[in-house]
């Protein structure tokens, strides 16, 4: 099926911003909240918003316009999904709230409509049963903010049919969107990764080894300027494998257990894979020139990266110069 009308079940910051950017890839878009009136509250400010971030230049010109054309409000749930594609849910992120909310949306949704979830750190098994038709079902995690943050997180559960996933890939790509599955365990990938980081940086600033503020400059103008152009496997293969080895030693000695060098990266050593330096890393092989493209393309990703920091100036809050 290919999807071309969608329903967003949750109008407000997150839900609003994901049906902005279905109206905006061609898509007739209807959205839903606790009331008619809520609703049309919603509607009104999303197209208020769009002009706001057309006249900043986030959106391009003629985007308010067509959001206003393309987006509209129904008076209930049951009315906004009875006749569309796809329908994404984006209400308060609480276990019972959505189960009800998505077992109103599975009774009155066509069969053959796919239901999306827009959860952050839920499991599909929790909420599966809700659902009328669980094979229908999966997670389709946007973040915050939605029209500005390409990744999504497709979490298809036991009784997902495997074949809707292509069919919400090819939804995303409409919108500007990649789509990374993932298993259906608590917190996904996205989130397991970003409480890990704040976890950590909260126990260095507990044990006084640096300030919060000094915390926050650090990744900002360190490790924070590669993941915009690379992941944590790709950094680990431009540095070194053995070097991170090396890194993961210390770790463990002073740390014990919790930062013991990773069986993944051990087995990578072991087998004289080295990453850039020997051409063999842990998510590709890279011959000579590859090798060459990969500096030349994150020189150049870095550099612009400090100019466009440059350009917008510092945050106007929560942020350390120096």
């Amino acid at each position: 099926m290919t999807i071309n009308t969608v329903a967003v079940i949750g109008a407000g910051y997150m839900g609003g911003g994901i049906a902005q950017s279905f109206v905006l890839a061609g898509l007739d878009v209807v959205i839903a909240d606790q009331s008619a009136e809520a609703t049309a509250q919603a509607l009104e400010r999303l197209i208020r918003e769009a002009q706001e971030f057309e006249d900043q230049g986030l959106y391009g010109a003629g985007s308010a316009a067509r959001i206003k054309a393309g987006l509209r409000s129904a008076a209930s749930i049951e009315a906004a999904v009875a006749d569309v594609d796809f329908i994404e849910e984006a209400v308060f992120e609480n276990p019972e709230v959505k189960r009800e909310v998505l077992g109103r949306i599975s009774a009155a949704a066509r069969p053959d409509a796919i239901i999306g979830t827009n959860t952050s750190t839920i499991p599909v098994r929790v909420l599966a049963d809700a659902v009328q038709g669980p094979e229908r079902f999966l997670t389709v995690h946007f973040s915050n903010p939605a029209p500005f943050i390409p990744g999504v997180e497709l979490v298809a559960g036991e009784k997902t049919d495997p074949k809707i996933i292509p069919e919400i890939r090819e939804l995303l790509a409409k919108a500007g969107r990649q789509g990374a599955q993932v298993a259906d365990v608590p917190g996904f990938v996205l989130n397991r990764l970003q409480y890990v980081l704040l976890k950590e940086a909260t126990a260095i600033a507990e044990e006084g080894v640096a300030t919060v503020e000094d915390i926050d400059m650090l990744v900002r103008t360190t490790f924070g300027f590669r993941l915009p152009f690379f992941g944590p496997f790709a950094i680990a293969d431009q540095a070194g494998l053995d070097v991170y080895a090396g890194g993961f030693s210390t770790f463990e000695n002073a740390f014990g257990p919790r930062l013991a060098t990773p069986q993944i990266l051990k087995d990578a050593v072991t087998a004289d894979r080295r990453g850039l330096k020997n051409g063999r890393g842990l998510i590709a092989d890279y011959s000579d020139a590859e090798k060459q493209a990969v500096i030349a393309y994150r020189n150049k990703a870095y550099a612009e990266m400090g100019r466009l920091l440059s350009v917008l100036g510092p945050a106007p809050a929560g942020t350390k110069i120096g």
